[in-house]
């Protein structure tokens, strides 16, 4: 049997082989990526705003799976003794609490933006608080290992969060196929749910903690619970996420004055 009725040709030069070649490698073997598949090919402001807000998104979520005791400044909720009538000392009243260890401050050593010297554990997977640094602060054991207990489930959801801001942030780059860009608009909806549902663990870590105050109270406890400034960089973070879904749902629906031609719709 003859094949493509070129046999007799020599086999360095078949064209048999040739074409073969030419359809697994075509143009030469030169790859060409198609103008509506480039970075910023149309759409450019639709791709700088989400460029600016799954930045800031994904900076926010970053920290604060980075937060005390790497980055001390950045902490979710603090525990602290408010007994009456004792003296400033160097012991411990001030337990803070972040995504990978805790941190001791006394009186005499309160944090500020640019200098901490707390007493910290960790950072470590799943961290417990020693009893004897419990008993020095004065704050309730049944509060501490609530939070830590919580602090286990969104260890690592922050770090997923950021990550999948920066993977919603790439694809808004390619809004100029329309396949791109309801792929990127669903990587935008994914990360808005899990941001929010970071969000709102972090929020239920401090409700459930200021919940066991009043039970403690009446067998003579006195502390505090506190807010750190983690959940609020959370908030921003989800705000600005959504923000992203809506500007991605304007490109993948042509909807809010997006034309298909890349253009704005103006009012004449």
């Amino acid at each position: 049997m003859r094949s493509c009725g070129c046999s007799h040709l020599p086999r360095a030069r078949s064209p048999c082989a040739h074409q073969f070649l030419e359809f697994l490698i075509p143009n030469g073997g030169k790859m060409k990526v198609k103008p509506h598949h480039k970075p910023l090919a149309a759409y450019q402001l639709l791709s700088y705003i989400c460029i600016g807000l799954l930045t800031t998104a994904c900076l926010f979520s970053l920290l604060i799976g980075l937060s005390l005791p790497i980055i001390k400044q950045i902490y979710l909720l603090k525990v602290s003794s408010t007994s009456q009538g004792q003296p400033a000392t160097s012991v411990a009243t001030e337990l803070r609490f972040g995504v990978w260890g805790v941190c001791a401050n006394s009186a005499l050593n309160e944090p500020s933006f640019f200098s901490d010297t707390a007493e910290c554990f960790g950072p470590m997977l799943g961290y417990t608080v020693p009893a004897d640094i419990i008993a020095l602060t004065g704050v309730s054991t049944s509060i501490v290992n609530a939070v830590l207990k919580s602090l286990l489930v969104i260890l690592v959801l922050h770090v997923v969060a950021a990550i999948l801001s920066l993977i919603t942030l790439a694809s808004s780059l390619f809004l100029a196929s329309h396949k791109l860009s309801i792929l990127s608009l669903v990587f935008a909806i994914i990360t808005a749910i899990v941001s929010s549902v970071v969000f709102a663990i972090d929020v239920a870590i401090v409700v459930v903690a200021k919940q066991q105050v009043p039970t403690l109270a009446a067998n003579g406890l006195q502390f505090a619970i506190g807010w750190g400034n983690g959940p609020w960089l959370g908030l921003v973070a989800v705000i600005l996420t959504w923000a992203a879904v809506i500007v991605l749902s304007m490109r993948a629906c042509y909807c809010l004055g997006v034309r298909p031609d890349g253009k704005f719709l103006t009012s004449q």
